[in-house]
C-alpha cells in the first residue's frame, strides 16, 4: 500500500530470495508494492538505496494483472527473472493469495507467472544468441580463452567444463570495458545438471549476479539446441547458487523456481 502523510510516501517492501529453498540462497530481490506509479527518478533512487542487484516495483491494475518495472542500483532494465519470481511470490502470498496465474506488463511485453505446486513458472521471451568471433579482450577479461562466443542481450562465453565456470576469476574493469553485451555470461555443460552458468553485470553496478533468470532466455534455447532437449535443469554456480527448471518452448522459454521471504517492512521516502 502507498499513501502520503506529512509529505512522506510509505510503501510495503519485501526482500525475497528467489530460486532458493532457504534464506541466504538464490538471488535476493527487493519488491516494492505501490498503489500509484512512481517517477523514474524516485524508483531509481529507491533501487540505489536498497543496493540489491534488482528492485522491482509492482502496481496492481486488477486481479491477476499488474504493472512491473525493474531497476538495478544504476539503471532500469528490460528483463529480470529473479525479481519477477520474487514479485510473483509477493503477489501470491501477500497481495492476491487466490490468484493462480499472474500477468505482468513490462518493458519485455506481458510476462505470465503460474503456480506449479511449490514452484512458480515464468513465461519469458526466447532470445537465441548469435555466434560471434572470440576476441582477445574476452580472454583477457575472464582469464581463460572461451571455446565459443555468442551474443544476444548479453555476451555468452562457452567454457570447457563446470570447473572452469566455478573457478573463473574475472577482471571486472576489463568486463566493464567490453563493447559486446549488457552482461557477460559464462556457461558449460555439466554432469549433475544440464548446464551451469555464472553472470556478471558490472555495467549495471552488479559485479556478479547470484542467479539470473533473464540470462536463461538465451541459455535455454542455446543449450536446448546443443543438447537436443526441451526440458532441462540448470545450476547457477555463484557463491549463493540457485536451481532453475527450464523448458524450451519455441518462441518462449519457461523458467521455474522456488522463493523464500527474507524481509517484510515499509519504505519511507
Amino acid at each position: 500500500m502507498i499513501f502520503t502523510r506529512k509529505g512522506a510516501i510509505f510503501m510495503k517492501y519485501f526482500v525475497v530470495d528467489a530460486f532458493a529453498e532457504n534464506v541466504f540462497g538464490g538471488n535476493p530481490a527487493g519488491v516494492c508494492v505501490v498503489e500509484q506509479p512512481l517517477s523514474m527518478e524516485m524508483m531509481q533512487s529507491i533501487a540505489a538505496e536498497n543496493n540489491l542487484s534488482e528492485t522491482a516495483f509492482v502496481h496492481k491494475k486488477e486481479l491477476g494483472k499488474y504493472d512491473l518495472k525493474w531497476f538495478t542500483p544504476k539503471a532500469e532494465i528490460d528483463l529480470c527473472g529473479h525479481a519477477t519470481l520474487g514479485t510473483a511470490f509477493v503477489v501470491a502470498n501477500y497481495i492476491d493469495p487466490e490468484v493462480e496465474k499472474m500477468a505482468f506488463s513490462t518493458l519485455s511485453g506481458i510476462l505470465t507467472v503460474t503456480r506449479k505446486g511449490d514452484l512458480l513458472e515464468m513465461d519469458f521471451p526466447s532470445r537465441m544468441p548469435e555466434k560471434i568471433e572470440v576476441k582477445a579482450e574476452m580472454e583477457r577479461a575472464i582469464g581463460v580463452k572461451p571455446l565459443e562466443a555468442y551474443l544476444s542481450r548479453d555476451l555468452i562465453l562457452i567454457l570447457e567444463d563446470e570447473k572452469s565456470v566455478r573457478e573463473l576469476n574475472p577482471d571486472f574493469d576489463k568486463l566493464l570495458a567490453l563493447g559486446d553485451g549488457l552482461g557477460v555470461v559464462v556457461t558449460a555443460k555439466t554432469k549433475e545438471y544440464d548446464f551451469a552458468s555464472r553472470c556478471f553485470f558490472p555495467k549495471l553496478g552488479v559485479n556478479e549476479d547470484p542467479v539470473t533468470g533473464s540470462a536463461h532466455s538465451s541459455l535455454i534455447p542455446f543449450w536446448g539446441e546443443k543438447l537436443g532437449k526441451e526440458t532441462m535443469v540448470a545450476k547457477q554456480v555463484s557463491k549463493r547458487g540457485g536451481i532453475l527448471h527450464c523448458k524450451n518452448a519455441g518462441e518462449r522459454v519457461r523458467i521455474s523456481g522456488g522463493a523464500v521471504l527474507y524481509l517484510k517492512g515499509e519504505i519511507f521516502v
